[in-house]
């Protein structure tokens, strides 16, 4: 038996009949042998014009209910495309989302170093004012940060590193470029005006860029360096014009500077590294550890112990004052020196 599919158009004023209700009827069963020949030479349609077109299926072998045939197939093609398609502009959306993020991080670390640098700049000065012992001051800024990482590590805010003696070796020029480079900023602090270290220290831009020729490979661009001209030719007319000029307070700066960016480029060639358990916030941690051992017996070597509330007091000093903007300053130092930490790994051009 074969099965026949017969298409319906459409009857004048015929109301179909309920199939299987006459017993003498059976739903179009044909015998393969005696009616193909006879189809094949009848039309397959039979068209009645007068009701909307229907397709039938029946079954030769058995009566199934009427059921309506789809004329229009589903296109798994396009739906595949459809559904590629969505997925990409959902992924294109969350790279959006995500690059939207990353800026308002930055923006805001950013933000945050400018702040508590002036913060920081501000305390200083006050306390290098009245207290004149820069490597003293130092030490304290040293110490507060020491105990901070120790609170942290001790607490579980950041988690405690295991470093090795060959981290330690790696990472100790790292310290002592970092120690030199914030005792000179404050000697100069101490000397000059504070406007007048900044006017210096805008020449950071070119000791970063030679050191990091020097020392990471990374050749400026001209652009770059036709940059770099107006910046060193407005701090040589600043530095003549400068009312409060000294050269210790002038040195001093061109020290920091060199100094500093020493050591961000040497931090950038640690963490190209990627040495293990030793992220940016890790590694500025041990420096300040370090800095804070290597530089408090030089402090007392050539200053004596002088931060006491006994000296203070002798001095003639507000001890309350001095203690409280002594530890605002070195809080700002600390969190400046933290933002700039983090900012470091997302640039080339280094960060001072």
């Amino acid at each position: 038996m074969q099965s026949a599919a017969f298409s319906l158009s459409s009857i004048p004023s015929l109301k179909p009949r309920k199939l299987g209700s006459n017993p003498s009827f059976h739903p179009i069963r044909l015998s393969s042998s005696s009616q193909r020949h006879d189809l094949s030479r009848s039309c397959n349609v039979v068209s009645v014009p007068s009701l909307p077109k229907r397709s039938w299926s029946f079954s030769s072998s058995s009566v199934l209910p009427l059921r309506t045939w789809n004329s229009v197939p589903s296109d798994s093609k396009a739906d595949r495309f459809q559904v590629r398609a969505t997925a990409a502009e959902s992924s294109g959306e969350a790279e959006n989302s995500g690059g939207l993020t990353n800026t308002l991080v930055l923006g805001l670390l950013f933000g945050l170093w400018y702040l508590f640098n002036i913060y920081f700049n501000i305390y200083n000065k006050q306390v290098l004012k009245v207290f004149h012992y820069p490597v003293t001051v130092t030490v304290i800024q040293f110490a507060v940060g020491t105990v901070l990482v120790a609170l942290m590590w001790i607490f579980n805010l950041y988690k405690r590193p295991k470093i090795t003696g060959a981290q330690l070796a790696a990472i100790l020029p790292l310290a002592v470029v970092h120690t030199l480079g914030n005792l000179f900023t404050n000697m100069s602090l101490g000397k000059v005006a504070v406007s007048f270290t900044h006017t210096i220290k805008a020449m950071e831009p070119f000791f970063a860029v030679v050191l990091s020729a020097m020392f990471l490979g990374e050749l400026p661009t001209l652009w770059v360096v036709a940059s770099l001209v107006p910046i060193v030719g407005g701090v040589a007319l600043a530095s003549v014009t400068e009312a409060s000029f000294n050269w210790a307070g002038f040195w001093s700066a061109m020290a920091s500077n060199l100094t500093n960016q020493s050591r961000n480029v040497l931090s950038k060639k640690v963490m190209v590294r990627k040495e293990d358990s030793m992220d940016n916030i890790t590694l500025f941690s041990i420096i300040t550890i370090m800095s804070f051992i290597l530089l408090a017996p030089v402090a007392i070597i050539m200053e004596g112990v002088k931060f006491t509330p006994a000296y203070l007091q002798s001095a003639g000093l507000n001890v309350q004052e001095v203690v409280i903007r002594s530890l605002l300053a070195a809080l700002c130092f600390h969190a400046y020196q933290q933002a700039l930490e983090l900012l470091l790994p997302e640039f080339s051009c280094i960060l001072g």
